[in-house]
């Protein structure tokens, strides 16, 4: 470094500012680099602090124009990490290598993780749950539960990135030993008796267990058409449309 200007230091102002342009990662997807646009913003402030040379910097801004896509929860996170890693790759503790190995690695791992823990778990969960309270006639229990988990995934895209930049590449094992999958697993089973208990609540009453019994099939049948003959989701929830209401037709009828 001895031909370059010294790195600079990151500022709490510095980081607070990288973390609020986390929120807009996707602002910018396109299909060249998906969310590289978002990232290279959410990075602007702390690469400038850190590379006061402008072919440092330049060469850094490369790095994060090249594609990246994740669940948009995890943007935070590693975008702490990668703060930590260019400070340290800046007074050349680290390779460049480094960051490259866990661009090409870990951000896609993450992803299928947030993927299938927020989107396919705990989502579907306040999604279920707000359902129910509504049907149960308690807005204001679903209004609670909604603010109470909004705030709760904000606090988490925080806390994470705060953890990342402190700890870099060694965050990763904390993330590893929350153990995320099989917590979705177990959301998913809490998942499917909330779904039973709002069949129950909004299934048509004085309906026999024949009927009962053919809705649950037909359900079920769909999800099997879905996941093992691989049917296209639009046609069968049209149909499943079309059959719940002539099925409530001939009900009311």
């Amino acid at each position: 470094m001895s031909n370059h200007a010294a790195p600079g230091a990151i500022t709490a102002r510095i980081l607070f500012a990288t973390y609020l342009r986390c929120y807009f990662v996707g602002a910018a997807f396109n299909t060249r680099g998906l969310q590289n646009v978002g990232l290279a913003l959410a990075m602007e402030p702390g690469l400038t602090a850190i590379y006061r040379d402008p072919e440092e910097r330049r060469k850094a801004w490369k790095r994060y124009t090249k594609i990246y896509n994740t669940h948009p929860l995890w943007t935070p996170f590693l975008v702490g990490v990668f703060l930590s890693l260019e400070s340290r790759i800046a007074r050349n503790q680290f390779p460049v290598a480094v960051l490259t190995q866990v661009k090409s690695t870990v951000v896609f791992t993450l992803s299928a993780v947030g993927d299938s823990f927020f989107g396919g778990s705990l989502t579907v969960l306040w999604a279920l749950a707000t359902a129910c309270l509504l049907t149960a006639g308690a807005p204001w229990a679903a209004l609670f539960l909604g603010s109470l988990l909004f705030l709760g995934l904000n606090a988490f895209k925080l806390v994470t990135f705060v953890l990342g930049y402190r700890q870099g590449f060694g965050a990763l094992n904390h993330i590893k030993r929350w153990d995320l999958i099989n917590w979705g697993r177990r959301i998913k089973v809490l998942n499917a008796a909330l779904l039973v208990i709002l069949w129950t609540m909004v299934w048509p009453k004085g309906l026999d267990v024949l009927g009962w019994a053919g809705g649950v099939a037909v359900v079920a049948g769909l999800a099997l058409a879905v996941g093992r003959f691989r049917m296209n989701r639009e046609v069968l929830a049209g149909l499943a449309i079309m059959a719940g209401l002539l099925f409530l037709w001939i009900q009311v009828s």
